[in-house]
């Protein structure tokens, strides 16, 4: 089984990539947070994740190891297949989904497409105690809460829930000593540009 590649990137779109390793060409499946973590680059290592069927092989690669755990634990739930699972990681960053499936946020798993309630409920149930084995994203550790806080603030004031949290990660994981009100502040200047 592939567990890694490494090589230069032939060409890339956001679900995937063409990765030229020692003159063998790759096409592997990818997730939108693996495609914004490598643009932009000429070359790139990707964790790997091989699914065997009997008519297929297909390779799906992640930036992160904790991304290709978490890949691995949604494709264990019966009715989650690899497209699903792309799907989800393409919709949440892992640390997020993380605190989604812990706390049982089902309204937080829902908001991605594809993505039911008895989907969420089960991913919940399966993968409550699971999840911890899942390693960290790399960067401070962001306060879940003001971070909810703060997006539930600016969806609040009409500001679309995906772009807002967007931009509330992007100031706390830069400034992860940021209080509520600072974050509020600064999203609202960043969306107000």
């Amino acid at each position: 089984m592939i567990g890694l590649l490494k090589g230069n990137i032939i060409s890339s779109k956001p679900t995937q990539l063409l990765i030229d390793v020692s003159g063998v060409g790759y096409l592997v499946n990818i997730s939108i947070n693996t495609f914004e973590n490598i643009s932009g680059k000429n070359s790139v290592s990707l964790y790997i994740h091989t699914a065997v069927k009997e008519d297929s092989i297909t390779l799906y690669g992640f930036f992160t190891e904790g991304e290709k755990e978490m890949f691995e634990l949604l494709i264990s739930v019966n009715g989650i297949g690899p497209k699903i699972a792309l799907s989800i990681l393409s919709g949440i960053k892992i640390d997020d989904l993380k605190n989604a499936i812990q706390s049982a946020d089902i309204s937080r798993i829902i908001a991605v497409p594809g993505i039911g309630r008895k989907t969420a409920e089960r991913l919940v149930l399966e993968l409550k105690s699971k999840v911890d084995q899942v390693h960290e994203e790399s960067g401070a550790k962001i306060s879940f809460s003001i971070k909810q806080e703060a997006v539930a603030a600016l969806t609040t004031l009409g500001y679309n829930s995906k772009i807002a949290e967007n931009v509330v990660r992007d100031i706390l994981s830069t400034e992860p000593d940021t209080s509520l009100e600072e974050a509020i502040k600064k999203s609202l200047n960043r969306l107000n540009r």
